[in-house]
């Protein structure tokens, strides 16, 4: 009873300090993965905020092209037009070959062609997506840790009824705890065999 007693202690406290080893490696995935996504976050808003610009400059330069084109200013619409940034430049002549001011069914502005797309834009969504994909990673890492911490409560529980089956008197009752502290072991080390191992140098 003794020696199983103390094979118990041991294996437990083994168990123990690996539970907490994977708990804290697992915290430090979440830190990164929340300060990448944080990082990706600040890159999203500074893209986003270089793509609003490019459309308020493509929006204005386009009013003053229609303006000019209007007051029958043929200079000042080509003046405007050379102007437009590439890429609203391709969105402006692809709606133009729609002959949209006798066209009927050509989109109202060259911002409803699928040729207006912005890399700034197009910057911002990958990095969203980076950002989100670098939370999740985050959350699970946080499950992970928590599942491992709940690990070294139960190898302490099991570390308990072992130094307990030691102090009994009663044999009988003795086996029962260190039979419950056995139970509580194997069935924590058994649930652990599915979790994720992390190991850093």
């Amino acid at each position: 009873m003794e020696l199983a007693a103390a094979l118990l202690l041991a294996l437990a406290t083994v168990a123990t300090a690996w539970s907490a080893y994977q708990s804290r490696q697992w915290t430090g995935a979440q830190s990164q993965g929340y300060s990448k996504a944080t990082a990706s976050r600040i890159a999203v808003n500074r893209a986003a905020a270089v793509a609003n610009r490019q459309v308020q400059i493509d929006v204005a330069t386009f009013i003053q092209w229609v303006d000019a084109r209007e007051q029958g200013r043929a200079g000042l619409a080509t003046f405007y037009r050379t102007r437009f940034r590439a890429e609203f430049r391709r969105a402006f002549d692809a709606w133009l070959a729609r002959m949209p001011f006798s066209n009927q069914r050509a989109p109202r502005t060259p911002f409803e062609m699928p040729q207006y797309r912005l890399r700034a834009s197009a910057e911002a969504d990958r990095l969203e997506a980076t950002a989100a994909a670098g939370s999740e990673r985050a959350k699970a890492a946080n499950e992970r840790a928590d599942n491992y911490m709940l690990a070294v409560v139960l190898f302490a529980s099991a570390l308990f009824f072992a130094g307990l089956s030691t102090k009994l008197r009663s044999s009988r009752a003795a086996a029962l705890i260190l039979g419950l502290g056995a139970i509580v072991f194997v069935a924590t080390v058994i649930w652990l065999a599915f979790l994720p191992i992390r190991v850093s140098i």
